[in-house]
């Protein structure tokens, strides 16, 4: 049985100004988000189809507004409602944790409409280049939530090697933010790249991310203590698992549609690059 290493959340201290390990790994996150994009935009299918470094810098930027705005909007009003209404000011404080992915998700699909409009692109094209960007930042922000000794695990067996004793939580836990790391994140991550290495239907790799994403963070709850949960049919479902179902459907239905479009395309009608501006 292993005990959590609780590491100072502060990664260092410039004079008044505390540097937390939290805010460290959405640095690393966007750091991420640029390389790999770098790398896919040399992929073949995707410099085809026009795209540059300069679109690059630019959504990340609209990414970066999307996933911290709409991550913390989601964690208030998915998660802690109550919480925040009794201390607004706690919304702010983003280095404290609590951040929703999914909350983070629906904003940078907001954000990435408003960038595909500005830059005249197809916004279904935004969401296929960007898909494949998005687990190893998730993963990220994972491990910020383990230093942070944030979202314990179920009670796990003591027996189980990586069994943990977390910080204020009695008896040994499973560590369910290196879970979903693993799991939700660089699994999710590694199949869809490879996924994505060749040329797909318009919409197809975006909602392979979706329905990829919401199984594996369905599986993973069932380590971590949910934040709430319900009974249906007899069986308990978690706050995470109700907002994985609709990623988890729609992702299965857009992909089928994706590949129902490519099989009716006809030669006139089949991807054209769109007009783009300098």
């Amino acid at each position: 049985m292993l005990t959590h290493p609780m590491p100072d959340p502060v990664a260092f201290s410039l004079g008044p100004l505390h540097v937390h390990w939290y805010g460290l790994m959405y640095v690393l996150a966007f750091a991420m988000f640029l390389a790999l994009g770098r790398v896919r935009i040399k992929q073949p299918h995707i410099a085809a189809r026009g795209w540059k470094k300069e679109d690059l810098d630019d959504m990340l930027f609209y990414g970066m507004l999307g996933v911290i705005i709409g991550g913390r909007l989601g964690e208030v009003l998915f998660y802690q409602p109550a919480r925040f209404m009794a201390d607004p000011a706690a919304i702010f404080k983003i280095w404290q944790g609590g951040m929703s992915f999914h909350g983070g998700f629906i904003g940078v699909l907001v954000a990435m409409a408003l960038w595909a409009r500005k830059a005249k692109r197809n916004l279904l094209d935004a969401y296929d280049f960007i898909a494949p960007l998005v687990p190893l930042g998730y993963a990220a922000g994972r491990m910020g939530n383990f230093i942070n000794a944030e979202l314990p695990g179920r009670v796990a067996d003591a027996s189980l090697p990586w069994a943990m004793l977390w910080p204020g939580v009695q008896g040994p836990r499973h560590p369910s933010p290196l879970y979903q790391m693993i799991v939700d994140g660089l699994l999710v991550f590694v199949l869809l790249w490879i996924y994505a290495r060749k040329d797909r239907p318009r919409l197809a790799v975006g909602a392979m991310f979706t329905l990829l994403y919401g199984c594996a963070r369905f599986f993973t709850e069932y380590f971590r203590v949910p934040d709430w949960q319900i009974s249906v049919a007899g069986l308990p479902v978690t706050s995470g698992q109700m907002l994985s179902l609709p990623m988890i459907i729609g992702g299965a239905a857009i992909l089928a549609w994706a590949y129902r479009q490519r099989v009716s395309e006809t030669p006139s009608t089949a991807y054209t690059q769109p007009a783009h501006t300098e």
